[in-house]
């Protein structure tokens, strides 16, 4: 259902607030310097940079966009997430003056370039500062204007910037419509929910504003008061409640865009459902859109948002009735993994209706016993959900859940299990989650983590969906208490046959727990309770527009090509020949994504036996890292294959279980040793412990008793030695590294070297992508050089080495600098380098090492050893013509 409302004036738009002359703002600087934004699509983009003043001291560092010269418009303010700086919003910006908009950009206080500390979205400090922007915008001969200082207005952004949205949107009656984004109704409930400090975001927060001094004092003090006693107190409480929309959720009375993430352990999508029924209580329309990325990583969905953005201000800032704004209600959801290019698959269901966190509620029985949970000293170890500031690194830890990979962990001892029977049929969980559960201390306080898992046939496979925990606080609790948890709202989908685990943990990484040892006992007081909201349906995967468009001839050829294709997909039988070959490649290519012209990687064909360290080398843009992608099955290649002990390659093939791989780096959880970070890992995999062969991946890394430290305490050699050991457990019958030394001195190096050289000398074999030349002309065996996708030349290192045009020319004694001057004028000589054994030449194609001989007898040069001499920089860029 489209959300087209026609505009009412009494209802929509307020009266409007009187300026005085004392709230005007002033432009210090770059007022009239303009700048055209190059574009291939009329009209060009300009925009004018300047810094205003906000009248308190603090200046704000703006850019104005606009595009065309069709007289007045409506204008955009456009709000930078936390951390960021105006540049962000540039493409945004950009792309809305194209659509008919002046849109203005600026770095919040205390980012980018400007000036002030930073407060959170503090009502008398960024909120003041939006209205201010809005007063100049009211100046300016592009904008629209609804009356006198009053401009036709709309605000969006994403994170802090969503939450000035909303903000200003209760502040300032003269803003007109919001699209705000993964976002906070209550900085509070996001910060302390239930009353439990969230640590890791709150510690990310003060890190990414620059640190605490960056911040207004009181909220500086707040963060140090809370931090050391791990418990929020009433004001820090209070101070974050008055800088949240929630404060003014009775006066947002616009047309309201929310899109919230679903992979979002910061601003989980009870915000979103907490504004939509505040601002839908105020007469408004508003949409919900749940997407598949969040602040744990995942796929944000740009450019479907933005364009949903543009559609929500074209209907209520243009008064386009014709333009519709989508449904009131849509989430993407997961369907798979695209075989091409790894990247999940993602779809669309929407409701007419936004149904909330709790609609179609079933029930669910749960069974388990009466269980004791220890608190242990320290809260340490904690059991593992979200990872903040790692999943989004990783590509989104939180969107593997939903393709059926999960990444927690729970400690023995340290957590209480309540189990479903397997489910009969799908059922799709939309909402929030409820049980009832009663919990005794030994302790005057509990806090507890709850959260439901998804576990396959037989236990296997246990997945939290989108890593999310719900906090609880249970005061008084030495006597006893039922306590109703509310579990964090999801879209997942439990498969026939999985069963749901309700888990209470007494630590979570992301959370600070009770310091003092306890006890808790924790029994079932009511089953699980699940939303389905039946009123969301899943859209049909999208067929390609041509099997509506063609003619019954095109669309038989397409069928013919469809059952083609099948037969190419069906995986080769595997080569008895090859059993023992740990890689074979024939004829691969690669074209760039869109281009049938244009490859990435061309007709590459090279094959590794066992025992050997192959140094894959070219310059940038050569092909390495697709060949190598291609070789783990992330991407499929065009053309020839790809065969691992006889096994045709191909995404998710079982061969790929004996190969391991280190690519850009791993990412480790600070606190834990080495080792616990490993065990963590391989549990992750859901292999038998006794297949990770821990032991000897570890003595074949060489970490020593540094297994044992925090990975906190490990040097940049340390890390990356134990990234290696974790791609060699199960040890891998292949190992490929990917720029295994970056970063790392040259004694680290020299370490990383001899890893390798251990790895391969118990028969199993090496793939090393590296930069530094010297380092694999004394790590490697074997080489395979590429260059603009192809293959330049592949053999042994001292093969490739050796068959260069530089002679090294022993003399028993030193010779005279004028004999050097006429080796150099001699016919075939090139260049001649004096060196402490002797002379380094050079040859001309037309030169030969005997003729040379005979020239230098000739001249007297007491020749003692006449040999060649090249480094394995001169032999690669000799091979691919100099270009790197």
């Amino acid at each position: 259902m489209d959300l087209r409302l026609p505009r009412v004036r009494g209802l929509l738009r307020r009266p409007r607030r009187t300026l005085s002359a004392a709230a005007a703002v002033v432009v210090l600087a770059g007022a009239g310097t303009w700048t055209a934004v190059a574009s291939d699509d009329p009209p060009p983009v300009h925009r004018s940079d300047r810094v205003m003043s906000m009248g308190d001291g603090v200046r704000l560092d703006t850019s104005y966009f606009t595009a065309g010269d069709e007289g007045r418009r409506p204008a955009v303010l456009l709000a930078h997430g936390f951390g960021g700086s105006k540049a962000d919003a540039r493409r945004q910006a950009e792309s809305l003056a194209r659509d008919g908009y002046a849109v203005l950009t600026w770095s919040a206080r205390g980012f980018g370039k400007s000036t002030g500390k930073i407060g959170l979205n503090a009502p008398d400090g960024e909120v003041a500062d939006v209205s201010r922007l809005i007063d100049w915008l009211a100046q300016q001969p592009q904008v629209r204007l609804d009356g006198a200082g009053d401009p036709r207005v709309g605000v969006a952004g994403g994170s802090y910037g969503g939450a000035v949205a909303l903000l200003a949107a209760g502040h300032d009656r003269r803003v007109d419509a919001v699209a705000p984004a993964i976002t906070y109704w209550n900085l509070k409930d996001a910060l302390f929910p239930n009353g439990v400090f969230k640590k890791l975001w709150a510690g990310m927060f003060v890190n990414s504003g620059g640190g605490c001094d960056r911040f207004e004092a009181e909220l500086c003090r707040m963060y140090q008061r809370v931090a050391e006693s791990g418990t929020p107190d009433q004001r820090a409480e209070a101070l974050l409640d008055e800088r949240s929309p929630q404060a003014v959720g009775d006066r947002i009375r616009v047309p309201t865009l929310l899109t919230q993430g679903q992979t979002d352990s910061l601003f989980p999508l009870g915000h979103a459902d907490a504004a939509a029924r505040a601002i839908s209580a105020n007469g408004a329309p508003v949409a919900v859109d749940w997407i598949a990325g969040g602040h744990d990583g995942g796929d944000m969905e740009g450019d479907r948002v933005s364009a949903r953005v543009r559609s929500w201000f074209d209907r209520y800032l243009k008064d386009d009735e014709g333009t519709g704004t989508g449904p009131a209600f849509r989430v993407t959801r997961t369907g798979g993994v695209d075989s091409t290019d790894g990247q999940a698959q993602l779809r669309g269901a929407s409701a007419d209706r936004y149904p909330g966190l709790d609609s179609g509620r079933v029930t669910v029985p749960l069974r388990g016993r009466e269980q004791r949970v220890d608190n242990p000293a320290g809260a340490n170890p904690p059991a593992v959900s979200a990872l903040p500031g790692i999943g989004g690194a990783a590509g989104g830890l939180a969107q593997l859940s939903s393709l059926g990979v999960g990444l927690s962990l729970d400690f023995p001892g340290q957590h209480a299990a309540f189990e479903s029977a397997p489910v009969r049929e799908d059922l799709r969980i939309t909402g929030s989650p409820t049980a009832t559960v009663h919990v005794r201390s030994t302790t005057d306080d509990a806090v507890l983590f709850a959260k439901v898992y998804d576990v396959g046939p037989g236990g296997t496979a246990p997945v939290l969906p989108s890593q999310l925990v719900t906090p609880v606080r249970v005061g008084d609790a030495r006597a006893g208490r039922d306590v109703t948890l509310t579990l964090p709202a999801i879209d997942h989908e439990v498969r026939k046959g999985h069963r749901l685990r309700l888990v209470l943990a007494s630590t979570d990484l992301g959370y600070a727990s009770p310091a003092a040892p306890a006890t808790y006992t924790v029994s079932l007081k009511g089953d699980l309770r699940v939303p389905t909201a039946p009123g969301v349906t899943t859209a049909a995967a999208p067929l390609p527009a041509w099997v509506w468009w063609l003619p019954l001839a095109g669309l038989a050829a397409a069928l013919a090509l469809l059952l083609t294709g099948r037969r190419r997909t069906a995986a080769p039988a595997p080569d008895p020949a090859l059993a023992e070959v740990p890689l074979r490649i024939t004829g691969l290519s690669k074209r760039y994504a869109g281009s049938t012209e244009r490859y990435a990687v061309r007709e590459v064909s090279f094959r590794v036996e066992k025992g050997q360290v192959l140094g894959l080398l070219g310059p940038n843009g050569a092909g390495k890292t697709t060949t190598l992608r291609m070789l783990m099955g992330l991407i499929a290649p065009d053309a020839g294959e790809i065969r691992v002990f006889g096994h045709a390659v191909r995404p998710g093939a079982p061969v790929l279980s004996r190969v391991g791989a280190f690519v850009e780096g791993a990412g480790f959880l600070p606190h834990l040793s080495g080792r616990e970070n490993l065990e963590l890992y391989w549990r992750a995999t859901g292999r038998p412990p006794e297949d990770a062969h821990l032991d000897e991946a570890l003595e074949i890394a060489g970490l020593g008793d540094a297994l044992a430290r925090a990975v906190r305490t490990y040097s940049q050699g340390m890390r990356q030695r134990l990234a290696i050991a974790q791609a060699m457990l199960g040890l891998p019958d292949l190992l490929i590294l990917d720029e295994p030394t970056n970063g790392l001195d040259p004694p680290q190096i020299r370490e990383m070297r001899q890893v390798m050289i251990r790895y391969a000398a118990a028969g199993r074999t090496v793939i090393v992508s590296s930069h530094l030349l010297a380092e694999v002309e004394q790590s490697c065996t074997h080489l395979v050089v590429m260059d603009r996708g192809r293959l330049v030349q592949a053999g042994p290192v001292a093969e490739i080495i050796g068959s260069g045009d530089t002679l090294l020319v022993g003399t028993g004694v030193p010779v005279e600098e004028p004999v050097v001057e006429k080796v150099a004028a001699l016919p075939g000589v090139a260049s001649v380098v004096h060196t402490d054994d002797g002379l380094l030449i050079r040859l001309d194609p037309d030169g030969t090492a005997p003729r040379l001989v005979a020239e230098l007898v000739r001249l007297e040069v007491p020749v003692a050893s006449v040999g060649p001499h090249r480094r394995l920089e001169d032999a690669f860029l000799t091979l691919i013509g100099g270009s790197a």
